[in-house]
């Protein structure tokens, strides 16, 4: 068992590092993001968004990304009080 123990310690630290890594994947290495090019509007909202998977504040690039995302797009993990402000510590707190 004494000989176990470190082969038994690297495959769970792998599994975690796996796992953490997973959740925190930055943008860059998701799914291509549509053109970010604006609309003349004031709220600086984007046609140019779609849906391709990402659900967490820390892969949006604006509060109006995540904004976008939370109304059109499934699954998505940015609105923890289901107050209809998404991302507000990251993103959208001063609105």
């Amino acid at each position: 068992m004494r000989k176990l123990a470190p082969l038994i310690f690297v495959v769970a630290a792998v599994w975690a590092w796996d796992k953490f890594r997973q959740r925190a994947v930055p943008v860059e290495a998701d799914a291509p993001v549509a053109s970010a090019s604006l609309d003349s509007n004031e709220t600086g909202r984007s046609d140019s968004f779609s849906c391709d998977g990402r659900q967490y504040c820390s892969q949006m690039r604006s509060c109006a990304e995540a904004t976008y995302f939370l109304e059109h797009c499934p699954n998505v993990k940015m609105d923890g009080d289901h107050d209809g402000v998404p991302c507000e510590q990251q993103w959208c707190g001063s609105r």
